[in-house]
């Protein structure tokens, strides 16, 4: 059910744009005001949200960790799997957003009919997710070159790096196309895989279309329906130099192509996909596993009176006698 609805979406999303642009003419609204609005949505909703995760209160260590803790000197501790301070955190919060480590000890278990559970590596799902971000990162910086002028050299060096093949004419990205191959079998995993298939929600598969359809339309609109690049440069300074115009002739592809980002992008904040932000946040990563080391005390915690046990002895004294029971003080 989420699976079609999300796909449905999508379409209605794509029809739309193309009726407003082709029979009402509305270049403006999907130009300028759809972009912007999009753009600022974007802006205040992750303020928003990670202000929110900032403001959480985090009294106890609860960091994860699947290595030895430091505790005594002639035990050898992991200062990545289990960092005891910054330096390590720093470590193990790099290794994750970049290479995604605890998503590559991901592993399956198959019940098979002995019966025996029977433990194996999954490394598709690592290295598609890897591929991905990456390539998606990549093509986000490839983009810049329409939003300054002149365009810096690094980023015309970084554009040819990613279609060094110069495959076709224009060329062909590696970058979009790893994009696509690993979004696609991402989407796939959630259609074949049974166990997976019944836990995803609309939420998870609504994002998933929307990039491939941004995927899509950019690719089509490189070598098949051709626009009018610098006219596109031409409306995106505009946008970016807050003296919009909109440029005749640019294509509908190009305005399905705008919409769907802006989709995106002000969908962004409210998802799933807001975990590019959350992963900084999560005091399971953020944190040094130090509780041996340090004793942490709830900031939060209001004025406790207590009742020493030299209290209740002093209290309770003759009684305590009477009964037999030991006392420290006679």
């Amino acid at each position: 059910m989420g699976l079609w609805f999300s796909l449905f979406a999508v379409v209605i999303l794509t029809f739309v744009v193309f009726m407003g642009v082709e029979m009402g003419k509305l270049h403006f609204l999907f130009g300028l005001v759809v972009p912007y609005a999009a753009f600022a949505t974007f802006i205040v909703g992750v303020i928003s949200r990670v202000v929110g995760w900032a403001r959480s209160p985090v009294p106890f260590r609860i960091t994860t960790t699947c290595g030895q803790q430091k505790s005594l000197p002639w035990i050898k501790a992991d200062n990545i799997e289990s960092p005891h301070n910054t330096l390590g955190v720093i470590a193990r919060m790099a290794l994750e957003v970049l290479l995604f480590r605890s998503l590559f000890r991901n592993t399956k278990v198959e019940l098979k009919n002995d019966p025996r559970l029977v433990y194996g590596g999954a490394k598709w799902l690592w290295l598609a997710g890897l591929a991905f971000h990456w390539s998606f990162l990549v093509i986000l910086i490839r983009h810049l070159r329409f939003f300054t002028e002149p365009v810096p050299r690094l980023l015309g060096l970084f554009a040819g790096i990613d279609g060094v093949f110069e495959i076709g004419v224009p060329v062909l990205y590696i970058s979009g196309l790893i994009m696509l191959v690993s979004v696609t079998y991402l989407f796939l995993r959630r259609v074949f895989i049974p166990q997976v298939r019944y836990i995803s929600l609309a939420a998870d598969y609504f994002p998933l279309f929307l990039i491939i359809g941004v995927g899509l339309s950019g690719l089509l609109m490189r070598h098949f329906f051709k626009v009018d690049i610098f006219k596109v440069k031409e409306l995106a300074m505009g946008l970016v130099s807050f003296h919009p115009l909109i440029p005749e002739g640019i294509g509908i592809p190009f305005y399905i192509h705008l919409f769907l980002v802006s989709v995106l992008l002000a969908y962004f904040p409210f998802s799933k996909l807001m975990h590019l932000g959350g992963v900084f946040l999560s005091p399971t990563r953020n944190l040094a596993n130090n509780n041996r080391m340090k004793r942490h005390v709830n900031p939060w915690n209001y004025p406790v009176k207590v009742h020493t046990y030299e209290e209740y002895e002093d209290e309770f004294r003759d009684k305590m006698k009477a009964a037999g029971i030991p006392v420290e003080k006679e």
